[in-house]
């Protein structure tokens, strides 16, 4: 969710329609709390609490704002917000119960549910269908993924090159791409089965050159310079429109049949789709295939400070705490480490 959405989002909340100067830190403490525990919802549906990184968002929109309102502006002659505090909401466990699950484990998904997915999208012929495999074998996020470029994926040597990320921007209300979550490039091996899938869609992506002729799109990026920032926007054209001198063709991985590029929001909306229509699927989100390679990494063995790189995790806590809370297999295979070490091995 970018910034813009988060201030549209506190819009639609009953504190969005008072008067700056009427909101007390009490107000805004009750709409934190709201946010993070849930509740009743104005018009009587049910809103559920939102994650940690949602709250981080909220409070940070609320706290600019409400200090650009003391200064600059001075539309208020102090921020109401520093006397907030994030109460997050405590697990709930039952101690009577007979379950061994552990409900705040990370969903990840097995091979076998991953097939299931691809069928699915197969099924359907749809394009999001690239971004998933690629995800899933390499943990990419969903921006990183629909930002490749051809020239980012080294076949022979089995490894592709994270530079940038694609999403839409709410406020400019254009696709783009820019740096990575952490503005840092990182390079990710991969495996023979992806190499296969990549080099099938590269093949695809070529026939339908042929396929879609004038109908073709080819996809670019412009760089556009407002306020002191730089946005590179992305669109695509048909081969035949006339291209603008500033646009810069860009060839990107994941493409729909006619060549456009796929946006992550695209992606999104068929992994909501699945989420409904294969049955396993209930907890699936396009994120839960970045924790199932987490998993899949170090429960094979991988040093943790390698899957932090691979990754693009900022520190190996990240990574390991993903790892941790992902899988019953991971915790067992843990404990019999300790095998090893009475048995002297």
């Amino acid at each position: 969710m970018s910034y813009q959405g988060t201030v549209n989002r506190i819009k639609q909340y009953p504190i969005g329609k008072r008067k700056l100067k009427t909101v007390t830190a009490d107000h805004l403490q009750a709409f934190i709390d709201f946010l993070s525990y849930g509740g009743t919802n104005p018009d009587g549906t049910t809103s559920k609490p939102m994650s940690k990184g949602y709250m981080l968002l909220f409070s940070a929109v609320l706290q600019n704002s409400f200090r650009f309102a003391v200064f600059p502006k001075k539309l208020i002659t102090f921020n109401p917000m520093q006397y907030v505090k994030l109460r997050g909401r405590k697990q709930e466990t039952d101690i009577f119960s007979d379950s061994e699950e552990d409900s705040s484990s990370i969903p990840t998904i097995t091979h076998e549910q991953f097939q299931k997915l691809e069928e699915f999208l197969k099924a359907k012929d749809n394009p999001a269908l690239l971004p998933v495999q690629i995800a899933y074998y390499t943990g990419l996020r969903i921006g990183e993924v629909c930002g490749l470029t051809w020239q980012d994926i080294n076949l022979e040597e089995q490894y592709l090159t994270v530079r940038r990320s694609m999403r839409y921007n709410g406020t400019r209300h254009t696709t783009e791409v820019g740096t990575t979550k952490r503005s840092k490039v990182r390079t990710v091996d991969f495996c023979d089965t992806l190499v296969a899938i990549l080099q099938a869609a590269r093949t695809e992506q070529r026939k339908n050159r042929f396929r879609y002729g004038e109908l073709y799109h080819l996809n670019y990026y412009k760089e556009v310079k407002e306020k002191g920032r730089t946005y590179y926007e992305v669109y695509s054209l048909q081969r035949t429109k006339e291209v603008p001198e500033d646009y810069k063709e860009i060839s990107f991985v994941c493409l729909r049949a006619d060549g456009a590029y796929e946006a992550p929001s695209t992606v999104g909306i068929m992994c909501r789709a699945a989420k409904k229509k294969v049955k396993g699927l209930e907890d699936f989100h396009f994120h839960t295939l970045r924790h199932t390679y987490t998993s899949n990494l170090l429960s094979g063995g991988a040093k943790p400070k390698d899957g932090q790189e691979l990754l693009g995790h900022s520190d190996v806590s990240t990574t390991m705490n993903i790892y941790a809370h992902s899988t019953r297999e991971a915790k067992r295979t843990s404990a019999r480490l300790l095998d090893k070490v009475v048995g002297g091995e």
